[in-house]
Protein backbone atom coordinates (compact mmCIF):
# COMPACT_ATOMS: atom_id res chain seq x y z
CA UNK A 1 0.00 0.00 0.00
CA UNK A 2 1.35 3.51 -0.67
CA UNK A 3 2.60 5.52 2.15
CA UNK A 4 0.17 8.03 3.91
CA UNK A 5 1.35 11.44 3.43
CA UNK A 6 1.09 13.01 7.19
CA UNK A 7 4.69 14.18 7.75
CA UNK A 8 6.62 15.93 5.50
CA UNK A 9 9.78 12.61 5.74
CA UNK A 10 6.78 10.40 4.30
CA UNK A 11 7.20 12.15 0.54
CA UNK A 12 9.24 10.01 -1.20
CA UNK A 13 11.29 12.89 -3.57
CA UNK A 14 14.25 14.48 -2.00
CA UNK A 15 13.13 18.13 -3.11
CA UNK A 16 10.45 19.84 -4.56
CA UNK A 17 9.66 23.54 -6.48
CA UNK A 18 7.22 25.41 -7.54
CA UNK A 19 7.14 28.37 -10.16
CA UNK A 20 3.59 29.67 -12.09
CA UNK A 21 2.27 33.01 -13.58
CA UNK A 22 3.96 35.88 -12.77
CA UNK A 23 0.88 37.65 -11.70
CA UNK A 24 -2.61 36.15 -11.72
CA UNK A 25 -6.07 38.49 -11.41
CA UNK A 26 -9.05 36.73 -10.39
CA UNK A 27 -12.61 37.20 -9.94
CA UNK A 28 -16.06 38.13 -11.83
CA UNK A 29 -15.87 40.93 -14.34
CA UNK A 30 -11.58 41.03 -13.90
CA UNK A 31 -11.50 42.04 -17.70
CA UNK A 32 -11.97 45.16 -16.84
CA UNK A 33 -8.12 44.94 -15.32
CA UNK A 34 -6.60 43.53 -18.61
CA UNK A 35 -5.45 47.04 -19.92
CA UNK A 36 -4.17 48.43 -16.85
CA UNK A 37 -2.22 45.37 -15.71
CA UNK A 38 -0.65 45.19 -19.15
CA UNK A 39 0.40 49.27 -19.00
CA UNK A 40 1.62 48.05 -15.48
CA UNK A 41 3.38 45.19 -16.90
CA UNK A 42 5.92 47.80 -19.08
CA UNK A 43 5.87 49.52 -22.87
CA UNK A 44 4.63 47.31 -25.18
CA UNK A 45 3.63 48.58 -29.44
CA UNK A 46 3.06 45.80 -31.14
CA UNK A 47 0.31 43.40 -29.05
CA UNK A 48 -0.66 40.33 -31.27
CA UNK A 49 -3.74 38.39 -29.87
CA UNK A 50 -4.81 34.53 -30.44
CA UNK A 51 -8.24 34.06 -29.71
CA UNK A 52 -11.03 31.30 -29.87
CA UNK A 53 -13.10 31.97 -33.24
CA UNK A 54 -16.33 32.36 -30.76
CA UNK A 55 -14.91 35.63 -29.09
CA UNK A 56 -14.26 37.57 -32.20
CA UNK A 57 -17.76 36.72 -33.07
CA UNK A 58 -19.06 37.23 -29.99
CA UNK A 59 -17.62 41.13 -29.98
CA UNK A 60 -15.28 40.51 -26.88
CA UNK A 61 -11.96 40.08 -28.99
CA UNK A 62 -12.52 43.59 -30.80
CA UNK A 63 -13.48 45.22 -27.46
CA UNK A 64 -10.11 44.45 -26.16
CA UNK A 65 -8.41 44.90 -29.08
CA UNK A 66 -10.04 48.57 -29.40
CA UNK A 67 -9.27 49.05 -25.28
CA UNK A 68 -5.51 48.32 -26.36
CA UNK A 69 -5.30 50.30 -29.27
CA UNK A 70 -6.79 53.75 -27.20
CA UNK A 71 -3.72 52.51 -25.26
CA UNK A 72 -1.41 53.35 -27.69
CA UNK A 73 -0.81 49.93 -29.00
CA UNK A 74 -1.35 48.66 -32.69
CA UNK A 75 -3.10 45.03 -32.39
CA UNK A 76 -3.34 42.31 -34.62
CA UNK A 77 -5.64 39.30 -34.69
CA UNK A 78 -5.73 35.49 -35.45
CA UNK A 79 -8.49 33.03 -34.94
CA UNK A 80 -6.86 30.41 -36.87
CA UNK A 81 -5.37 28.12 -34.30
CA UNK A 82 -7.30 24.86 -34.72
CA UNK A 83 -8.40 22.61 -31.47
CA UNK A 84 -5.45 20.28 -30.40
CA UNK A 85 -3.29 21.70 -33.20
CA UNK A 86 -0.35 19.93 -34.97
CA UNK A 87 3.01 20.92 -35.30
CA UNK A 88 2.41 21.76 -39.18
CA UNK A 89 -0.55 23.60 -38.43
CA UNK A 90 0.86 26.14 -35.81
CA UNK A 91 4.25 26.56 -38.12
CA UNK A 92 1.74 27.93 -40.58
CA UNK A 93 -0.35 30.58 -38.72
CA UNK A 94 2.74 31.36 -37.24
CA UNK A 95 4.89 31.85 -40.71
CA UNK A 96 1.97 33.61 -41.93
CA UNK A 97 0.41 35.64 -39.37
CA UNK A 98 2.43 35.87 -36.24
CA UNK A 99 5.90 36.34 -37.15
CA UNK A 100 5.48 39.27 -39.52
CA UNK A 101 3.67 41.04 -36.83
CA UNK A 102 6.83 41.22 -34.70
CA UNK A 103 5.09 41.47 -31.78
CA UNK A 104 6.47 42.13 -28.22
CA UNK A 105 3.68 41.28 -26.53
CA UNK A 106 1.08 38.25 -27.15
CA UNK A 107 -2.24 37.65 -25.49
CA UNK A 108 -4.15 34.52 -25.53
CA UNK A 109 -7.90 34.22 -25.06
CA UNK A 110 -9.90 31.04 -25.09
CA UNK A 111 -9.20 26.98 -24.52
CA UNK A 112 -6.02 25.17 -23.65
CA UNK A 113 -5.50 24.47 -27.58
CA UNK A 114 -5.64 28.53 -28.15
CA UNK A 115 -3.23 29.07 -24.71
CA UNK A 116 -0.78 26.63 -25.67
CA UNK A 117 0.12 27.79 -29.46
CA UNK A 118 -0.18 31.75 -28.01
CA UNK A 119 3.15 30.38 -25.51
CA UNK A 120 4.61 28.44 -27.73
CA UNK A 121 4.33 31.37 -30.46
CA UNK A 122 5.64 33.51 -27.73
CA UNK A 123 8.98 31.29 -27.81
CA UNK A 124 8.94 30.95 -31.57
CA UNK A 125 9.59 34.25 -32.12
CA UNK A 126 12.92 33.89 -29.96
CA UNK A 127 14.17 30.89 -30.50
CA UNK A 128 15.18 29.14 -34.64
CA UNK A 129 14.26 25.67 -33.33
CA UNK A 130 11.20 23.95 -34.92
CA UNK A 131 8.23 22.97 -32.38
CA UNK A 132 9.38 19.38 -33.12
CA UNK A 133 12.61 20.06 -31.50
CA UNK A 134 11.59 21.86 -28.52
CA UNK A 135 9.48 18.92 -27.09
CA UNK A 136 10.26 17.61 -24.37
CA UNK A 137 11.84 19.20 -20.95
CA UNK A 138 13.76 22.17 -20.95
CA UNK A 139 14.53 22.43 -24.37
CA UNK A 140 13.97 25.47 -24.72
CA UNK A 141 16.79 27.65 -25.41
CA UNK A 142 15.56 31.00 -25.01
CA UNK A 143 12.74 33.10 -23.12
CA UNK A 144 10.19 34.17 -25.63
CA UNK A 145 8.17 37.60 -25.27
CA UNK A 146 5.89 38.14 -22.65
CA UNK A 147 2.21 36.31 -22.48
CA UNK A 148 -1.13 37.27 -21.19
CA UNK A 149 -3.03 34.03 -21.18
CA UNK A 150 -7.45 34.49 -20.50
CA UNK A 151 -8.89 31.30 -20.08
CA UNK A 152 -12.45 31.19 -21.21
CA UNK A 153 -12.59 26.88 -20.52
CA UNK A 154 -12.63 24.99 -16.82
CA UNK A 155 -10.19 22.02 -17.75
CA UNK A 156 -6.48 22.65 -18.67
CA UNK A 157 -4.74 25.04 -16.59
CA UNK A 158 -2.78 25.69 -19.11
CA UNK A 159 -2.78 29.37 -17.53
CA UNK A 160 -0.52 28.61 -14.95
CA UNK A 161 1.76 25.81 -16.50
CA UNK A 162 5.15 25.63 -18.59
CA UNK A 163 3.57 23.38 -20.59
CA UNK A 164 2.20 23.54 -23.80
CA UNK A 165 1.07 20.46 -25.69
CA UNK A 166 1.06 20.00 -29.73
CA UNK A 167 -0.44 17.41 -32.14
CA UNK A 168 2.68 15.47 -33.80
CA UNK A 169 0.50 13.08 -36.74
CA UNK A 170 3.74 11.78 -38.01
CA UNK A 171 3.72 9.71 -34.50
CA UNK A 172 0.51 9.66 -33.78
CA UNK A 173 1.11 11.10 -30.69
CA UNK A 174 0.44 14.26 -28.41
CA UNK A 175 3.40 15.48 -26.66
CA UNK A 176 4.23 18.48 -24.70
CA UNK A 177 6.72 21.47 -24.92
CA UNK A 178 8.05 22.00 -20.75
CA UNK A 179 10.04 24.99 -20.15
CA UNK A 180 9.83 27.94 -17.33
CA UNK A 181 9.98 30.47 -20.45
CA UNK A 182 6.22 29.39 -21.51
CA UNK A 183 5.41 30.90 -18.07
CA UNK A 184 2.76 33.88 -18.98
CA UNK A 185 3.28 37.31 -17.35
CA UNK A 186 -0.16 37.95 -16.41
CA UNK A 187 -3.16 35.37 -16.23
CA UNK A 188 -6.88 36.59 -15.95
CA UNK A 189 -9.53 34.55 -14.65
CA UNK A 190 -12.61 36.03 -15.59
CA UNK A 191 -15.72 33.19 -15.02
CA UNK A 192 -18.05 35.44 -16.92
CA UNK A 193 -16.25 34.24 -19.91
CA UNK A 194 -17.18 30.60 -18.87
CA UNK A 195 -20.72 31.06 -19.29
CA UNK A 196 -21.59 30.05 -22.92
CA UNK A 197 -19.54 27.27 -22.66
CA UNK A 198 -21.36 24.17 -24.17
CA UNK A 199 -22.47 21.35 -22.16
CA UNK A 200 -20.10 18.81 -23.88
CA UNK A 201 -17.20 21.57 -23.58
CA UNK A 202 -18.64 21.69 -19.81
CA UNK A 203 -18.21 17.79 -19.47
CA UNK A 204 -14.73 17.35 -21.07
CA UNK A 205 -12.64 20.22 -20.00
CA UNK A 206 -14.22 19.90 -16.41
CA UNK A 207 -13.55 16.32 -16.13
CA UNK A 208 -10.05 16.90 -17.17
CA UNK A 209 -8.98 19.65 -14.45
CA UNK A 210 -10.22 16.79 -12.06
CA UNK A 211 -7.81 14.78 -13.93
CA UNK A 212 -4.83 17.27 -13.70
CA UNK A 213 -5.62 17.21 -9.53
CA UNK A 214 -5.87 13.67 -8.97
CA UNK A 215 -3.41 12.51 -10.72
CA UNK A 216 -1.30 14.90 -9.56
CA UNK A 217 -2.20 13.65 -6.17
CA UNK A 218 -0.96 10.19 -6.39
CA UNK A 219 1.77 11.02 -8.49
CA UNK A 220 5.56 9.48 -7.33
CA UNK A 221 6.34 13.44 -7.48
CA UNK A 222 3.51 14.43 -5.16
CA UNK A 223 5.26 16.95 -2.66
CA UNK A 224 3.29 18.77 -0.30
CA UNK A 225 3.19 21.80 -2.46
CA UNK A 226 0.99 19.97 -4.76
CA UNK A 227 -0.93 18.45 -2.12
CA UNK A 228 -2.48 21.48 -1.29
CA UNK A 229 -3.05 22.33 -4.97
CA UNK A 230 -4.91 19.04 -5.70
CA UNK A 231 -7.13 18.73 -3.04
CA UNK A 232 -8.42 22.08 -2.67
CA UNK A 233 -8.91 21.38 -6.89
CA UNK A 234 -10.90 18.13 -6.08
CA UNK A 235 -13.00 19.68 -3.47
CA UNK A 236 -13.75 22.90 -5.76
CA UNK A 237 -14.79 20.64 -8.47
CA UNK A 238 -16.42 17.86 -7.29
CA UNK A 239 -18.99 20.56 -5.96
CA UNK A 240 -19.40 22.41 -9.03
CA UNK A 241 -18.59 20.51 -12.17
CA UNK A 242 -22.67 18.76 -12.36
CA UNK A 243 -24.06 22.21 -10.91
CA UNK A 244 -21.92 24.41 -14.11
CA UNK A 245 -22.78 21.42 -16.26
CA UNK A 246 -26.92 21.40 -15.31
CA UNK A 247 -26.81 25.26 -15.57
CA UNK A 248 -24.16 27.05 -17.46
CA UNK A 249 -25.09 30.78 -16.13
CA UNK A 250 -24.43 29.39 -12.50
CA UNK A 251 -21.68 31.94 -11.89
CA UNK A 252 -20.82 30.43 -9.19
CA UNK A 253 -20.58 26.94 -10.46
CA UNK A 254 -18.66 28.61 -13.21
CA UNK A 255 -16.05 30.71 -10.63
CA UNK A 256 -15.72 27.21 -8.48
CA UNK A 257 -14.84 25.29 -11.91
CA UNK A 258 -11.99 28.16 -13.42
CA UNK A 259 -10.20 28.54 -9.54
CA UNK A 260 -10.81 24.52 -9.15
CA UNK A 261 -9.08 24.37 -13.06
CA UNK A 262 -6.07 26.68 -11.96
CA UNK A 263 -5.41 24.51 -9.35
CA UNK A 264 -5.19 21.62 -11.22
CA UNK A 265 -2.61 23.08 -13.29
CA UNK A 266 -0.80 24.38 -10.49
CA UNK A 267 -0.68 21.28 -9.06
CA UNK A 268 0.55 19.06 -12.20
CA UNK A 269 2.85 22.06 -12.51
CA UNK A 270 4.55 20.90 -9.13
CA UNK A 271 3.81 16.96 -9.29
CA UNK A 272 3.31 16.22 -13.11
CA UNK A 273 0.47 13.54 -14.12
CA UNK A 274 0.94 9.90 -14.78
CA UNK A 275 -0.56 7.07 -16.67
CA UNK A 276 -4.03 8.83 -17.50
CA UNK A 277 -2.37 11.08 -19.51
CA UNK A 278 0.10 8.83 -21.25
CA UNK A 279 -3.04 6.68 -22.78
CA UNK A 280 -4.59 9.42 -23.50
CA UNK A 281 -2.35 11.06 -25.78
CA UNK A 282 -2.27 8.29 -28.39
CA UNK A 283 -6.17 8.24 -28.66
CA UNK A 284 -5.51 11.98 -28.90
CA UNK A 285 -3.32 11.69 -31.86
CA UNK A 286 -4.44 8.82 -33.73
CA UNK A 287 -8.20 8.78 -33.18
CA UNK A 288 -8.69 12.38 -32.75
CA UNK A 289 -10.50 11.96 -29.68
CA UNK A 290 -10.74 15.43 -27.13
CA UNK A 291 -7.92 15.42 -24.63
CA UNK A 292 -10.74 15.62 -21.40
CA UNK A 293 -12.90 12.99 -23.32
CA UNK A 294 -10.13 10.47 -23.57
CA UNK A 295 -8.73 11.46 -20.20
CA UNK A 296 -12.70 10.98 -18.55
CA UNK A 297 -12.62 7.32 -20.26
CA UNK A 298 -9.63 6.25 -18.95
CA UNK A 299 -9.44 7.79 -16.10
CA UNK A 300 -11.90 4.97 -13.87
CA UNK A 301 -10.39 2.13 -15.25
CA UNK A 302 -6.64 3.21 -14.46
CA UNK A 303 -6.95 4.11 -10.72
CA UNK A 304 -8.34 0.69 -10.45
CA UNK A 305 -5.48 -0.35 -11.91
CA UNK A 306 -3.96 1.61 -9.43
CA UNK A 307 -6.22 0.91 -6.45
CA UNK A 308 -3.59 -1.62 -4.41
CA UNK A 309 -0.95 1.33 -4.58
CA UNK A 310 -3.43 4.66 -3.79
CA UNK A 311 -6.02 3.27 -1.66
CA UNK A 312 -4.80 4.82 1.86
CA UNK A 313 -3.83 7.82 -0.52
CA UNK A 314 -7.38 8.26 -1.80
CA UNK A 315 -9.48 8.76 1.84
CA UNK A 316 -8.15 12.50 1.55
CA UNK A 317 -9.62 13.07 -1.94
CA UNK A 318 -12.78 10.60 -1.27
CA UNK A 319 -13.37 13.52 2.27
CA UNK A 320 -12.11 16.60 -0.65
CA UNK A 321 -15.30 14.69 -2.63
CA UNK A 322 -17.82 15.12 0.35
CA UNK A 323 -18.21 11.01 -0.08
CA UNK A 324 -19.59 9.83 2.61
CA UNK A 325 -18.46 7.69 5.37
CA UNK A 326 -15.00 8.37 3.68
CA UNK A 327 -12.04 6.77 5.06
CA UNK A 328 -14.33 3.68 7.49
CA UNK A 329 -15.26 0.30 5.86
CA UNK A 330 -18.70 1.31 7.90
CA UNK A 331 -21.35 -0.34 6.15
CA UNK A 332 -18.79 -2.14 2.79
CA UNK A 333 -17.74 1.38 1.85
CA UNK A 334 -14.51 1.84 1.18
CA UNK A 335 -13.21 5.36 0.33
CA UNK A 336 -10.91 4.84 -2.51
CA UNK A 337 -14.11 2.43 -4.63
CA UNK A 338 -16.12 5.55 -3.70
CA UNK A 339 -13.44 7.72 -5.25
CA UNK A 340 -14.03 5.48 -8.72
CA UNK A 341 -17.63 4.90 -8.75
CA UNK A 342 -18.20 8.54 -8.32
CA UNK A 343 -15.88 9.26 -11.62
CA UNK A 344 -17.68 6.54 -13.16
CA UNK A 345 -21.06 8.21 -12.32
CA UNK A 346 -19.77 11.37 -13.63
CA UNK A 347 -19.08 10.32 -16.67
CA UNK A 348 -22.92 9.32 -17.26
CA UNK A 349 -24.39 12.18 -16.11
CA UNK A 350 -21.83 14.57 -18.20
CA UNK A 351 -22.97 12.06 -20.86
CA UNK A 352 -19.17 10.85 -21.66
CA UNK A 353 -18.84 7.54 -23.80
CA UNK A 354 -17.35 4.84 -22.05
CA UNK A 355 -17.01 2.87 -25.29
CA UNK A 356 -14.09 3.86 -27.49
CA UNK A 357 -15.75 2.30 -30.45
CA UNK A 358 -17.71 5.24 -30.64
CA UNK A 359 -14.35 6.80 -31.81
CA UNK A 360 -13.90 3.71 -34.15
CA UNK A 361 -10.80 2.19 -32.19
CA UNK A 362 -10.74 -1.36 -32.46
CA UNK A 363 -9.00 -4.19 -30.59
CA UNK A 364 -6.51 -3.99 -33.21
CA UNK A 365 -5.35 -0.97 -32.77
CA UNK A 366 -4.81 -2.06 -29.34
CA UNK A 367 -1.86 -2.94 -29.40
CA UNK A 368 0.18 0.20 -31.28
CA UNK A 369 -1.82 2.55 -28.46
CA UNK A 370 -0.24 0.57 -25.64
CA UNK A 371 3.39 0.55 -27.44
CA UNK A 372 3.20 4.58 -27.77
CA UNK A 373 1.28 5.17 -24.57
CA UNK A 374 4.35 2.91 -22.97
CA UNK A 375 7.04 5.72 -24.99
CA UNK A 376 5.41 8.81 -22.81
CA UNK A 377 8.07 7.84 -20.10
CA UNK A 378 7.96 11.50 -18.64
CA UNK A 379 4.10 10.26 -17.45
CA UNK A 380 4.46 6.54 -17.20
CA UNK A 381 7.20 7.06 -14.67
CA UNK A 382 4.93 9.31 -12.67
CA UNK A 383 2.35 6.49 -12.05
CA UNK A 384 2.62 5.00 -8.69
CA UNK A 385 2.44 1.21 -10.31
CA UNK A 386 4.55 0.60 -13.27
CA UNK A 387 2.62 -0.53 -16.45
CA UNK A 388 3.88 -3.04 -18.27
CA UNK A 389 2.41 -3.20 -21.92
CA UNK A 390 0.02 -6.15 -21.04
CA UNK A 391 -1.42 -3.62 -18.12
CA UNK A 392 -2.06 -0.88 -20.40
CA UNK A 393 -3.77 -2.83 -23.38
CA UNK A 394 -6.16 -4.37 -20.72
CA UNK A 395 -7.06 -0.72 -19.52
CA UNK A 396 -7.85 0.34 -22.82
CA UNK A 397 -9.55 -3.12 -23.48
CA UNK A 398 -11.22 -2.11 -20.63
CA UNK A 399 -13.03 0.68 -22.90
CA UNK A 400 -14.01 -1.63 -25.80
CA UNK A 401 -16.93 -3.81 -24.49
Amino acid sequence: MRRGRHTLDQYSVPYYGFQTAGSIVAGRNTMIQLVPRIQRMGLFRQVFIVAQPSLKANGIVDQIAGELSQAGMQVRITTEVRPEPTADQLREVFQAEVSPAQPDLLIGIGGGSVLDATKLFSVMLTNEDDVESMVGTDLVANPGMPTVLIPTTSGTGSEVTPNAIVTLPEQQLKAGVVSPYLLPKLVILDPVLTISLPKPITAATGMDAFTHALESYISNKANPISDMFALESIRLIAGSLLPSYSDGSDITAREKMLLGSMYGGMALTAAGTAAVHALAYPLGGQFHIPHGVANSMLLPHVMAYNLDAIAERLQPVARAMGLSGSGSREGGFHAAEAVIEQIIEWTRELDIPQNLRVFHVTEGDVEPLALAASKVTRLMNNNPKKMDLDAIQEVYRKLLP
